[in-house]
């Protein structure tokens, strides 16, 4: 094995590694982002069009 291939495996095991920190995290902010999404939906479906950039 030379040095590049080295490298290569070094980088793709060191991706795997980001990829998984990166989902648990997803996962663990999954719900608040769920709750926070839930009410802005609702407060948007009962404030109506008064937001600003709404029609004119």
């Amino acid at each position: 094995m030379n040095k590049n291939t080295i490298v290569t495996i070094l980088a793709i095991i060191g991706g795997i590694v980001v990829l998984g920190w990166v989902l648990r995290l997803t996962f663990a902010l999954l719900g608040p982002i769920i709750v926070i999404g839930l009410g802005v939906v609702i407060y948007l479906a009962l404030t109506g069009d008064k937001r600003i950039g709404g029609p004119k």
